[in-house]
């Protein structure tokens, strides 16, 4: 973004512009912001809600599901939208809560065929799926591409967050090294969420796309960032760069996205 703020986006930033961290130079690298968030649902609601109220200038959201009334205890984004594509449902919101935000839409599945040509485009990507054949792909589309990520993961009443920089740290892979076996994990429609779970992480997910942006405070590189809702605590621990990693390791075995690389393993058990 060129040029000077208008009256609108001053008032509208003023508790951001205010902060020496940011300034009228921040501003205006969130307003030449491009982050990809990959779905809509409740880690992607929050996290779509913040960066868009932020002023990140282009958001794409993909997201090939419609809205349930079941989604409505946590996705806080799509109310009255019963029946409504996701994608669209969070385009409408951003476009009400801030006309400043371009957004891109896919109302299409993310796979091995499309997923390098879509993150390419953009400067941040949000991992906010809800299986682990997708958490891979989007991974290894992020090394590949040289895109920084942050991931999040919700179960029950626990969740975690943690940001992948390749080629400067470890990636996803790196701290859970293989998918797990279809069953060994159940999935939040089988084990339930608590409703404001996916909130605090994808708002922790956020954070981590706005300090990258700003070039500001400490990322969760190399950090595994775990909560707890029931005790209300966090915890840490300490991710490092696999050298046997399959896509980030010295002699990486995935060159590029293959959907083979994507199927949920019967036989091997998930490494951390």
């Amino acid at each position: 973004m060129s040029g000077s703020f208008t009256d609108e986006q001053i008032r509208r930033y003023s508790r951001q512009i205010i902060l020496p961290e940011v300034g009228g130079k921040g501003q205006k690298k969130l307003l030449a912001s491009r982050v990809l968030v990959l779905g809509a649902g409740g880690l992607g609601s929050s996290a779509i809600a913040y960066l868009a109220a932020a002023g990140v200038g282009t958001l794409g959201i993909i997201d090939n599901d419609i809205v349930e009334v079941s989604n409505l205890q946590r996705q806080i984004i799509h109310g009255g939208n019963i029946g409504f594509s996701k994608a669209k449902s969070a385009e409408n919101f951003v476009h009400s809560l801030n006309s400043d935000v371009d957004v891109v839409t896919y109302q299409e599945r993310f796979g091995a065929d499309n997923a390098g040509k879509i993150v390419h485009e953009y400067d941040f990507v949000v991992d906010g799926s809800d299986n682990f054949p997708t958490h891979y792909l989007i991974n290894d589309a992020c090394v590949l591409e040289k895109k920084p990520c942050s991931h999040g993961s919700i179960l029950r009443y626990e969740g975690y967050a943690t940001t992948t920089i390749p080629q400067k740290g470890p990636c996803y892979r790196c701290v859970f090294k293989k998918i797990p076996p279809p069953g060994l994990i159940p999935s939040c429609q089988e084990a339930g969420v608590f409703g404001v779970l996916p909130g605090i992480i994808g708002t922790i997910q956020a954070s981590e796309v706005l300090k990258y942006v700003l070039g500001i405070g400490e990322l969760l590189a190399g950090r595994l960032l775990c909560f707890n809702a029931l005790d209300m605590s966090f915890f840490e621990a300490v991710a490092e760069k696999r050298k046997d990693c399959a896509v980030c390791g010295d002699r990486p075995e995935i060159a590029k996205i293959e959907q083979k690389n994507y199927v949920e393993n019967r036989q091997e058990e998930c490494g951390l």
